[in-house]
């Protein structure tokens, strides 16, 4: 019996994006298409190389034929204070879901202290049965859990909210405004059995995390959430966690604001309410429209980003193309992922490639058959919560140009009849 032929892949948006079906096994056409360009040339394979190759190496690096994929780091404004400030992932030369442990965001407050783990110490007290204090060594003999998930600090992507006057510099691309996002496989020790041994006062109803940089770190998490996934790590992608990550030792709070996934981990303190430290009122607060503030707002809300093409990874004339990008939740899995390629006036919903994991970055895939007319491309995520991104404007008619935290509207790239894409507003 034969099977029935797949119905023609058309347009599903407009600008040329195709069924998502084309990268799902439906149909290679648009891939052949891509190559008729070259038909003309003669198919050769080079012959391999007769000379021996270099080397072993005792830790692996790049090839010297890519492009180095760097972190960008933002100079401080105070000169004085060389420790404080951050530097950020490069998405757009990056695939997949997992960001490579020397290429995860920075933030520091106070710079990387160098802690000696023979020396380092947790300490588990306040309202608890007995207090407790563990070695780095001691740590390492519980049972370990894995688990992947995304780190975005509360401040990422905070260009969006501001008024709609470019900044001075270079101009912006998807590593300067969204790259203080990372996702990492990360092993450690649930906190909750660390807390269990403790044993938990009824009165206790957060926990107050302290790192031991000399800023102090600290923030203040229900102990609800500590309970339910909350890991001290002692790994990042399988290696012992980088220093400027938290070495030796860091929380890990899937879905919730960056500096609560507390760096450096020295102390954890059950208290009945919040402590409201500097770091969770003087700043990491969602301030609104009309004056008032959010404060204590844990989850980051559905997000997208769509990371090729995008400002320096342009296109290089008109043909088929896959846009690629990754959508994220603190609520959970992401759901659905559309993109638009005419500023939003039509959108088609993109493959979402497995594994979709909960508070982990899925990666996204649309193809699209630029003509070479301008475009402005964007991607909206929705979780399973039910959560949509929002757009720019519905996003600021909410909370005013003030803020800067937990800034998830959708990202436009407005790509010329150059294939070269900027950040524009819509």
């Amino acid at each position: 019996m034969s099977k029935r032929p797949a119905p023609p892949l058309e347009p599903a948006a407009g600008n040329g994006l195709l069924d998502r079906r084309l990268f799902l096994g439906a149909g290679l056409a648009g891939a052949a298409l891509s190559s008729a360009g070259a038909a003309a040339e003669p198919l050769a394979v080079p012959p391999w190389s007769l000379a021996p190759g270099a080397p072993f190496n005792a830790y692996g690096s790049p090839s010297k034929f890519e492009a180095p994929a760097v972190r960008k780091w933002v100079p401080p404004i105070n000169p004085a204070t060389p420790g404080i400030g951050a530097s950020r992932t490069p998405h757009a030369m990056l695939e997949g879901m997992i960001t490579p442990s020397g290429l995860h965001f920075e933030r520091s407050h106070a710079g990387v202290p160098a802690i000696d783990p023979a020396q380092h110490r947790l300490a588990i007290h306040g309202l608890v049965r007995q207090p407790l204090v563990f070695t780095v060594e001691a740590l390492s003999r519980y049972p370990m859990t894995s688990r992947i998930a995304f780190v975005e600090c509360g401040g990422n992507s905070g260009f969006l909210s501001q008024p709609l006057a470019q900044p001075p510099g270079p101009p912006p691309d998807a590593q300067s405004i969204h790259g203080l996002l990372s996702c990492s496989e990360w092993t450690g020790v649930k906190l909750s059995t660390l807390l269990d041994e403790a044993g938990i006062d009824p009165r206790a109803h957060w926990i107050y995390a302290e790192g031991a940089d000399s800023a102090g770190m600290s923030r203040s998490i229900p102990l609800a959430k500590a309970m339910e996934d909350t890991l001290v790590c002692l790994y990042q992608n399988g290696e012992r966690i980088r220093p400027e990550n938290g070495y030796p030792l860091r929380l890990l709070v899937p879905g919730y604001s960056g500096n609560m996934n507390v760096k450096w981990l020295r102390r954890i303190k059950l208290v009945a309410g919040p402590v409201m430290t500097k770091d969770e009122t003087s700043k990491y607060t969602v301030l609104l429209a009309s004056g008032k503030a959010w404060q204590f707002v844990f989850p980051l809300e559905v997000k997208s980003l769509i990371t090729r093409p995008s400002p320096g990874a342009g296109l290089k004339g008109p043909g088929y193309y896959e846009i690629s990008g990754m959508a994220w939740s603190g609520n959970g899995r992401i759901k659905t992922v559309e993109v638009s390629a005419d500023g939003g006036a039509s959108w088609a919903p993109a493959a979402l490639a497995e594994p979709i994991l909960p508070k982990a970055v899925t990666r996204f895939r649309m193809p699209w058959n630029w003509s070479g007319a301008p475009a402005v491309l964007q991607s909206r995520a929705a979780d399973e919560t039910g959560m949509v991104q929002p757009s720019r404007a519905a996003m600021l008619a909410e909370r005013g140009m003030r803020g800067q935290y937990h800034v998830n509207c959708i990202q436009s790239w407005g790509i010329n009849d150059k294939g070269e894409a900027a950040n524009v507003f819509v």
